[in-house]
């Protein structure tokens, strides 16, 4: 298939599904805003700073490049290889990332830990800190998202590039301090659960 005949069957595609692909984007923009309620809220209310076994023993390592960059192009990636390869399944992305902030920011809210003493400071360029809270530590998100998109896509290539970004950023934020193990460790098991849910929605 050339370029043209992509572009027909991708623009084919979107008409066909555009209606879903609306619901998904308001579902998205509701899950931003819960999203950015619940990262200021757990920023405000938590004052507890546990011990960790792994903590304890490992780090901290200033690891921000990773942390910020390599995050930030996993998300770009779970929406860039539908919306250019499968854009059937662009809905069926917003709608998984969607329901991933709203799960996770139900999670945050529950469990009012602090960020542990010795974490390595943050300071986002080019006014991503919006994005970025201190205490929003249950579940981790560096951990959850690409481990999800590792269950969502069939293509092998981004499949596991998805599954080594997973299992690269969880030792990030743990080596950098701003996460617990339990963070890290459950957030396999939570997006298994999202996935699942996220199948009988979209």
């Amino acid at each position: 298939m050339n370029l043209k005949e992509h572009f027909a069957a991708w623009k084919k595609d979107c008409i066909k599904n555009k209606k879903k692909i609306y619901l998904s984007i308001f579902f998205l923009i509701m899950a931003i805003v819960l999203d950015y309620i619940s990262g200021t809220y757990t920023d405000r209310v938590s004052s507890v700073v546990a011990p960790d076994l792994f903590l304890g023993h490992f780090g901290p390592m200033n690891l921000t490049f990773l942390f910020v960059w390599a995050y930030f192009f996993v998300i770009v990636i779970f929406f860039v290889y539908p919306f250019v390869f499968k854009p059937n399944k662009i809905h069926y992305a917003i709608g998984m990332f969607s329901l991933f902030l709203v799960v996770r920011s139900g999670f945050m809210i529950l469990t009012h830990l602090r960020v542990p003493t010795d974490a390595i400071p943050l300071a986002p360029p080019w006014g991503l800190g919006i994005f970025f809270f201190s205490n929003d530590l249950f579940f981790s998100g560096h951990a959850a998202l690409p481990f999800l998109g590792f269950l969502m896509f069939k293509d092998k290539r981004i499949k596991y590039f998805m599954l080594a970004s997973s299992i690269i950023l969880g030792l990030v934020v743990l080596l950098m301090h701003l996460h617990y193990s339990i963070d890290v460790a459950s957030a396999f098991f939570i997006s298994y659960g999202i996935y699942k849910i996220g199948n009988k929605l979209f």
